[in-house]
């Protein structure tokens, strides 16, 4: 805080007067630097708790939502695999009373091989959105701890070049300290 002093009477008095153009102290934000690994370890032990963690609580039915889904199909998926593989085999074994009756046995190797790869899929689509899962919430944590401040801007600009005076557009950073 600047200050000025002006003695006016010999007796020693001092008097102290405020500058009108002192700048008011900033708000700090308190960085947290385990924040980031906390929210990931959090997510990982039980999906969509990094994002509660992060307060970020329309994100959970997404993340329970998109993994639900998945792991629906890969259970049908499973489930119809089972099914023709099963029929097939009993049509190797000499019996032809299955619910496939229909369908030969190149019919039924060609289902298993389609059920199958379709489960795989969806297994992997399951370990994708868990992995993302992670990843949001430890990129979220990191981002809530960025500096949004009105010391840091982009703006728009529209200046001419040298060479031939034409106007042209960019971006200006602007940085106060």
């Amino acid at each position: 805080m600047a200050t000025s002093a002006a003695a006016q009477k010999p007796t020693g008095e001092l008097r102290v007067s405020k500058d009108s153009t002192v700048v008011p102290a900033k708000k700090t934000v308190k960085i947290d630097p385990l924040a980031p690994s906390r929210a990931a370890f959090y997510s990982a032990i039980l999906p969509g708790l990094g994002q509660a963690y992060n307060k970020k609580y329309w994100k959970v039915p997404i993340v329970y939502g998109a993994m639900g889904t998945s792991l629906y199909f890969y259970f049908d998926n499973n489930k119809k695999y089972n099914q023709y593989r099963d029929a097939y085999k009993r049509r190797l074994a000499g019996y032809n009373d299955d619910e496939f009756q229909y369908l030969d046995n190149d019919r039924l190797i060609s289902a298993q091989r389609f059920y199958q790869r379709n489960r795989d899929l969806s297994l992997l689509i399951t370990a994708a959105f868990y992995i993302l899962n992670i990843v949001d919430a430890n990129v979220d944590a990191h981002l809530k701890q960025f500096n949004v401040s009105d010391d840091l801007s982009v703006v728009p600009d529209v200046y001419q070049t040298d060479i031939n005076q034409m106007p042209n557009v960019g971006l200006t950073l602007n940085y106060r300290f």
